[in-house]
C-alpha cells in the first residue's frame, strides 16, 4: 500500500463514500448491490449510478448502518497493510482475494454492470 498515494484526506475520502455515488465509490457500489438497489448509465453513459433516488437511499441507509472510526497514524499505509493482512475483510475486493465471500461479490457486481448496459441511458 505505501506506493499507492491519494490527493485526497481521509476526511474528504470518507464524506465522498457518504455522500458522493456508485460512480466515484467501490464502497458505494458494494453496498448498492448488496441492498439490491438497480445500478443505471448516467450522463453520456459511461458512468454507473444508482440515480438520485437510489443513491440517497443508500445515504440513508448508510447513515443508519454504518460507522467509521479512526486514529491517527504517521505512516498509516504500514498499519493499513498489516490490518488487511491480519482481519477478514469481504468487502475490500482489491485486497480480499483469499475471503470466500470475494467470488460472489465481485460477480454481483459484474451481473450490475452488465444489467446497466442493458438498460437505457438515466437522466
Amino acid at each position: 500500500m505505501a506506493n499507492r498515494t491519494s490527493t485526497q484526506n481521509l476526511r474528504k475520502r470518507v464524506r465522498y463514500h457518504y455522500r458522493g455515488n456508485a460512480a466515484g465509490s467501490t464502497l458505494r457500489l458494494t453496498l448498492g448491490c448488496l441492498l439490491g438497489l438497480e445500478l443505471r448509465r448516467v450522463g453520456s453513459g459511461k458512468r454507473m449510478t444508482f440515480g438520485k433516488a437510489s443513491e440517497a437511499t443508500l445515504s440513508q441507509w448508510m447513515a443508519d448502518n454504518a460507522r467509521v472510526c479512526w486514529i491517527e497514524q504517521d505512516e498509516p499505509w504500514d498499519l493499513e497493510s498489516q490490518l488487511i493482512s491480519q482481519l477478514d475483510l469481504p468487502l475490500n475486493l482489491d485486497q480480499s482475494r483469499q475471503n470466500v465471500f470475494h467470488g460472489r461479490l465481485k460477480e454481483l457486481r459484474a451481473q450490475a454492470r452488465q444489467q446497466a448496459r442493458q438498460l437505457p441511458i438515466s437522466s
